[in-house]
């Protein structure tokens, strides 16, 4: 389908960049790193990447309807923000539910959601919930513990085959869920099916909650361990965006496709290697530090400090 906006990929990663440091200094905390490391690939996913459809679903989110079921025909999924399911159109699984701020950002920097929606970010009774739910935008399915989206995805991705859909089956990870025994299981499930029409992005920040990865369980050489399983793999610098564009075009003919986007989890805001390796979140010990990181990173992204505080004060 056309475009749902006039930006370049380049404007979309720098606008999600953006979007979540103003919502964090707003916030007084937030997801910043994740910010950093997934922009680029999240915008080359949503500009050039997914074939979808129109937004099912309002520019500004409907507040919680329950979950599906049914008897419940008033619940929805965040999928209404990828457009209908229907053949043609490519499905999207987001796995690392702790992204939502930077998801919702990317819809909202596409076009797919209103520039307003954020105001709903974490209310009550909001489906624009901090750690995403199959009703929050852009999530399709409640992921829960990390790395139950990739088996979803596949298993979602082998239904379609079957039914002979040409749409592919997109799922977007993290390295973190490397580290849980699923994400393994699946990809022999994908090798042993031969499911051909999955691909996947995994944002390889090194990172967790508890700290850097390979202090917490380091995997090693993981782009020889995913392909020991016989998955493809291309491994690529994850900021540089010919290097994804050709990753992508470089897909086998009845195989899936992994791509393991490496990353830096300050990428565009160089001020955060202060924190390392505390990343996961960022929140502020106290009103000078917030004030030094806003004046350090509002300038790395080429904001206005003194507009930003103005704006707080009057929104």
């Amino acid at each position: 389908m056309p475009a749902l906006n006039s930006k370049t990929t380049e404007e979309i990663a720098l606008g999600i960049r953006r979007r979540v440091f103003l919502h964090t200094m707003r916030h007084n905390g937030g997801y910043l790193s994740q910010a950093c490391s997934a922009a680029e690939s999240l915008a080359i996913l949503y500009n050039e990447f997914l074939n979808l459809g129109a937004p099912t679903l309002p520019g500004i989110p409907l507040p919680f309807r329950g979950v599906p079921s049914a008897t419940n025909p008033d619940a929805f999924t965040g999928a209404g923000y990828h457009g209908p399911f229907a053949p043609d159109y490519d499905r999207f699984i987001i796995s690392p539910a702790h992204y939502a701020l930077v998801i919702y950002s990317a819809l909202i920097e596409i076009g797919r959601m209103d520039e307003n929606a954020l105001d709903h970010f974490n209310k009550d009774g909001s489906s624009v919930e901090m750690i995403g739910a199959e009703h929050s935008p852009g999530m399709e399915v409640t992921t829960g513990s990390l790395a139950q989206g990739l088996s979803m995805a596949a298993g979602i991705a082998w239904a379609r085959a079957r039914r002979t859909e040409p749409g592919k089956v997109w799922v977007y990870m993290s390295d973190g869920e490397f580290q849980e025994g699923q994400t393994w299981e699946t990809l022999a499930a994908i090798s042993h099916h031969g499911i051909d029409n999955l691909r996947i992005v995994v944002d390889v920040n090194r990172q967790q909650c508890d700290g850097a990865m390979s202090s917490v369980l380091d995997l090693g050489d993981l782009p020889a361990r995913v392909e020991s399983f016989g998955v493809p793999v291309r491994s690529i610098d994850g900021h540089d965006l010919d290097a994804f564009r050709k990753a992508v075009a470089s897909a086998e003919s009845g195989k899936s496709l992994m791509i393991l986007a490496n990353t830096s989890p300050f990428q565009g805001m160089d001020f955060l290697k202060r924190r390392f390796p505390r990343l996961h979140y960022v929140r502020f010990k106290s009103r000078d530090e917030r004030a030094e990181m806003l004046k350090a990173i509002a300038g790395e992204l080429g904001l206005d400090p003194v507009e930003i505080e103005r704006n707080a004060a009057h929104g």
